[in-house]
């Protein structure tokens, strides 16, 4: 499928000049218009390149850690399900990164805490972010004051 990278460039250059400013807060669901996205990045789908994704972190009033969803069934530490107005989607855990809030579109619903908390607790665990594991890793990096 050849992908219309030029229609998607239109598209971010109007998310720029967005001035719509969204109230949202950690763990809703929002329509955002995450793009057109290389290799095997999660892109959005139809005219507003848009999925839902899961705002993990708000981290001011127009930014925040997001986590896109997918409807299609995956199974793996890179993945968590959770249920949406009574379905099944899929949170893309390796697919986390940062939004801007002028991609976001609409609101869709807030999730479940218990699947909010699966979420996160998935997410460290692909990350490796214990302090068990942190513990033992920084030794290995390289902390100078081991030289």
């Amino acid at each position: 499928m050849e992908k219309n990278f030029d229609q998607w460039n239109g598209c971010k250059k109007e998310l720029e000049k967005a001035q719509e400013r969204f109230l949202f807060k950690e763990g809703e669901i929002w329509w955002c218009a995450i793009g057109l996205n290389i290799s095997n990045e999660s892109c959005g789908k139809g005219d507003t390149f848009r999925r839902p994704i899961l705002v993990l972190k708000k981290l001011s009033a127009t930014g925040c850690v997001g986590i896109p969803l997918s409807t299609q069934k995956k199974i793996g530490s890179w993945f968590a399900d959770i249920t949406i107005h009574g379905e099944t989607q899929y949170a893309l855990l390796h697919q986390i990164r940062m939004f801007s809030t002028n991609r976001f579109q609409r609101r869709l619903t807030t999730l479940d805490r218990n699947d909010f908390d699966k979420v996160k607790e998935k997410l460290e665990a692909l990350l490796e972010l214990s302090s068990n594991h942190q513990s033992r890793s920084l030794g290995s990096v390289g902390n100078p004051k081991s030289n």
